[in-house]
């Protein structure tokens, strides 16, 4: 699968932030949302940096007094691994596992067209491997919520 094809399937917004935002902001984001990446992107919508969950605890370690004052820019990565929209899943899965990466901005030039995580590679992946669930029950009479189940 090219990324491309990713980026229409997938078909949601991707969040981004602003170098000048605190870190504060940076971690409301990742939490309203419930990701774990954010790009860094300039008022052109060109991609300049990324941060990442790590990178906020790490710098929430250091300083944990002046996150709302701290700068995304002062934090951020600024040398960042992208794919392109012609990229395969292979390639794509194979880069981020060498880089040990858990989310990858996609560009044409610097402009940011999605960002692809290792659990939407992962989904992806095991859509093309569809398995049947089994379940053993451990205690008779109970459903697997713990329920009495009628015999």
């Amino acid at each position: 699968m090219k990324m491309r094809d990713f980026l229409k399937i997938n078909d949601r917004p991707v969040i981004t932030i602003g170098s000048s935002e605190t870190i504060s902001t940076a971690i409301q984001k990742l939490i309203e949302n419930h990701i774990g990446a954010l790009p860094v992107c300039n008022d052109k919508g060109e991609l300049v940096g990324i941060i990442c969950e790590t990178d906020l605890l790490k710098e929430c370690f250091r300083n944990s007094n002046a996150i709302g004052i701290t700068r995304v820019q002062d934090v951020m990565i600024r040398r960042v691994i992208v794919g392109t929209p012609d990229d395969d899943l292979d390639y794509v899965t194979t880069v981020m596992k060498q880089n040990r990466i858990r989310h990858l901005p996609i560009v044409v030039g610097q402009k940011l067209e999605g960002i692809i995580s290792m659990r939407d590679n992962c989904d992806l992946q095991l859509n093309e491997c569809k398995a049947q669930t089994r379940y053993i029950d451990l205690v008779p009479g109970k459903t697997h919520s713990g329920r009495q189940r009628l015999i």
